[in-house]
């Protein structure tokens, strides 16, 4: 039976400790659960696809309108790890996307209700975005961030919650008994601090924690069930912008191959294949200011090429992930998680956390002139802002531009700050979330201050020492887990604020979010250690019935003159050497028909002894690429290249497209087509 938002709402609507976690009278018995002081957990662990339409979808992160998806290059997936102490129950989810947002966080917890009860709610569970820029947008109800995508696209959206709700409802039936292993490291050749210049106003007493103004730490989780290892969680502080703003290619970017690198190349998933028997989800922290482009522009460093800048960065964290658990130590302990809501617009913070000791307030959000600007070393910034001179954006049109002057009040709330745009002021509602979740989540020995924003590394920094100082922990037990649950843009240190660079102008609530943050945790944590009552805070909004649309829907399709959907327009070569390319092209459909998530667009077939084909690659993995264009006005064509293994095995090979056509009476015909023969030797 549905279960109600209402409902949904008014479960955790107390926001007590019974609320804060979930117990699972006689299903943990039925598991088989060890005693929680045995150190042994029940673990589960889920993985699905979250691949939105490869086709004329406007990109999430870049903010430009002519960056629309145009084919996949890796495709992105939610993964999930429950892990239960006997007592209590905790999920976290990482998806490869740009965001979670908060209608994807509400999605999923509605639909968790339906299926599970108040089993999983937003107390115990925890959804978090390793942000690459390269992924669908649309999911959000939040205008500045559909701005450039043209609204909120529906397809985008079902892709993200049905995928991890897939993921989590995987993780729900493969818990069984098992163990937990720490273990940490340093990368030093993944990340570079993107601005230098306002890291430096920071006080010597936190620039003297990141010597090369980096966050080097990897932390590594390990899932252990059998005696085997099935799992791992890797955080380290990078931005997932591998890619560039010109990348038409869905992918999910550096932390993306990590992950390809840990579960395909090492442990052989095939992910076509039914259930993954091993998963690794490499998760962000304070990343704000940290960038993979080493040499500080986009697509540069250590080359020059976005594709291998992708592959290293990756492999480079695959490997301290490794580095981290070689000297893993099994931990054991609670699991538990707290949240509670907070509002950034309008919070009045005790002089205790501000820099200069007197009461300050937060403020309604603003973008400021440098956000406009955006991130020379990754990427521009706000959607759609400035609207290119000539452009006409429905979007705007609809709902009114949002340059519109900034009262004296809120520049004086927001300086050293030049507002450009007064986003939480806008019509018809604040075009960005205010009431936004915290929360607090133990594994163990580890804890997470989890926050939907992107945190610079010192004000990570910050946020860790007061969780670790109210739970009366060290410091290195403490992460800031950023990207979590909601999304609200930056948060930056005061004095980082002052310089209003790109992160500044970023940071929406004022000069004193931060210390906002560190205020509302320590309460948090405060209450976590204690086990005390905090209350749920503000209800997040809900605005989920004014969403406009104005990206055009993908109509019927057309085939050239003398051709059907499937033909080969370009076949293979002949023979192909081991190392080499081979590329075909089909005359195909528009994606948006069918995104084919948790399934493929092409798959590269081996004819074996006994004269079937079998699938030896397929689109979605590192080495096919799947490149679609649009020729005349309802014209699809399909390239694909498959970058031949060195030492693929030799024989037959041949390509397979799959894909739906879309007729004029508005039914859907699927196709396939076939390339010829070809020898790998």
């Amino acid at each position: 039976m549905p279960v109600s938002r209402r409902t949904v709402l008014a479960r955790t609507a107390a926001g007590s400790a019974a609320f804060a976690v979930a117990t699972v009278p006689g299903v943990t018995a039925a598991l088989g659960a060890p005693a929680p002081e045995s150190g042994g957990y029940l673990i589960g662990l889920g993985l699905s696809d979250i691949t939105g339409p490869a086709a004329e979808c406007g990109m999430m992160g870049y903010s430009q309108f002519e960056q629309q998806t145009a084919g996949i290059h890796l495709r992105p997936r939610a993964r999930a790890f429950i892990i239960d102490s006997g007592a209590r129950r905790i999920v976290f989810a990482v998806a490869e996307n740009g965001m979670i947002f908060q209608s994807v966080h509400r999605g999923v917890m509605l639909e968790l209700a339906r299926r599970f009860g108040d089993l999983y709610t937003e107390q115990n569970v925890v959804l978090t975005s390793t942000h690459s820029h390269a992924t669908c947008g649309g999911s959000s109800n939040d205008y500045a961030y559909n701005l450039s995508i043209l609204g909120f696209q529906q397809q985008v959206y079902d892709a993200e919650v049905n995928g991890i709700v897939e993921a989590i409802a995987a993780a729900h039936a493969d818990l069984g008994p098992g163990t937990l292993s720490l273990g940490r490291a340093e990368l030093h050749d993944a990340s570079v601090n993107r601005s230098r210049v306002a890291f430096e106003r920071n006080p010597d007493v936190d620039k003297q924690h990141f010597p090369n103004a980096i966050d080097p730490a990897v932390t590594a989780l390990s899932f252990v069930k059998g005696g085997k290892q099935v799992g791992a969680i890797t955080w380290f502080a990078t931005h997932n912008t591998s890619m560039t703003n010109q990348n038409r290619l869905i992918s999910a970017d550096n932390k993306g191959y990590a992950s390809f690198s840990y579960e395909h190349t090492e442990h052989g998933v095939r992910y076509l294949d039914g259930p993954a028997d091993f998963i690794a989800a490499f998760a962000q922290t304070n990343a704000g200011d940290m960038s993979p482009n080493l040499d500080l522009r986009p697509g540069s460093g250590p080359t020059e090429n976005e594709f291998d800048n992708t592959r290293i960065l990756g492999e480079r964290q695959y490997h301290a992930s490794k580095t981290a658990l070689s000297s893993a130590q099994s931990i054991s302990g609670p699991v538990d998680s707290m949240l509670c809501y907070i509002d950034l617009a309008d919070t009045a913070v005790d002089g205790r956390f501000t820099p200069d000791g007197q009461p300050r307030h937060t403020a309604p959000a603003a973008a400021g002139v440098s956000l406009i600007a955006g991130s020379v070393e990754d990427g521009p910034g706000l959607p759609g802002l400035p609207i290119p001179e000539g452009v006409r954006n429905p979007f705007v049109d609809a709902l009114g531009d949002p340059r519109q002057p900034a009262p004296s009040w809120l520049a004086d709330a927001q300086a050293p700050k030049v507002i450009v745009v007064p986003l939480g002021l806008l019509p018809p509602v604040s075009w960005v979330p205010n009431v936004v979740p915290i929360q607090i989540v133990r594994i163990g020995e580890l804890y997470l201050a989890c926050g939907g924003g992107e945190f610079t590394v010192v004000a990570g920094l910050r946020i860790r020492r007061a969780v670790a100082a109210a739970l009366g922990v060290p410091l290195e037990q403490v992460l800031m887990q950023g990207y979590a649950n909601a999304y609200h843009e930056y948060v930056t240190t005061p004095e980082e604020y002052d310089s209003q660079q790109y992160e500044g102008g970023s940071t929406l609530f004022g000069r004193y979010t931060l210390p906002a943050y560190q205020q509302e945790f320590t309460r948090l944590a405060t209450a976590f250690a204690a086990r005390g009552q905090v209350p749920r805070g503000p209800a997040p909004r809900d605005i989920s019935n004014l969403q406009p649309n104005f990206q055009p829907a993908a109509g019927p399709d057309a085939t050239p003159l003398g051709h059907g959907f499937g033909d080969v327009l370009i076949q293979p070569a002949v023979s192909c050497a081991p190392g080499a390319q081979a590329a075909a092209e089909f005359v195909s459909a528009h994606p948006k028909h069918n995104p084919r998530r948790n399934g493929t667009f092409l798959e590269v077939q081996r004819r074996n002894a006994s004269g079937d084909w079998i699938r030896v690659a397929n689109e979605g993995e590192w080495a096919v690429r799947f490149y679609w264009s649009k020729r005349g006005l309802a014209e699809s064509v399909a390239r694909f290249t498959w970058d031949i293994p060195s030492d693929a095995t030799p024989g037959a090979y041949r390509m397979q497209h799959f894909a739906d056509s879309l007729s004029s009476d508005g039914t859907l015909h699927p196709f396939t087509g076939t390339t010829d023969e070809f020898e790998v030797s």
